[in-house]
């Protein structure tokens, strides 16, 4: 059975039901992706210098890598600068589930 072109046109238009955002204020890392950022994700995450440093070898491995086309897709080359690595929800860390506002516990609902 071959697809139409106003089936095609349909599924595009409608809305994609499993999406959602949930607007809370969070403190992000500058999009790309460099050593400065490998670093800064280290430090944002508290980690000894020995995983820093694992991250680094495994960045710059990643950098000399080229891209997968084993799957012969024609789409436009991911921009991996455009990326942000890092986000986390600014606000106090939480000592019990009965802390934390509804509106977070509700997105973790949805994500089942």
């Amino acid at each position: 059975m071959a697809t139409e072109p106003n089936d095609i046109e349909q599924a595009l238009a409608r809305r994609y039901e499993a999406g959602f955002i949930t607007d809370i204020e969070s403190e992000s890392l500058p999009p790309g992706l460099n050593e400065d950022i490998v670093r800064a994700l280290s430090a944002k995450k508290h980690e000894p210098e020995w995983m820093t440093e694992w991250r680094l070898a495994a960045y710059r491995r990643f950098i000399t890598m080229p891209m997968p086309n084993w799957a012969k897709l024609q789409i436009a080359p991911i921009d991996l600068q455009a990326i942000s690595y890092y986000s986390a929800p600014k606000g106090p860390k939480y000592k019990s589930l009965d802390e934390v506002p509804q509106e977070l516990i509700d997105t973790y609902d949805k994500l089942g």
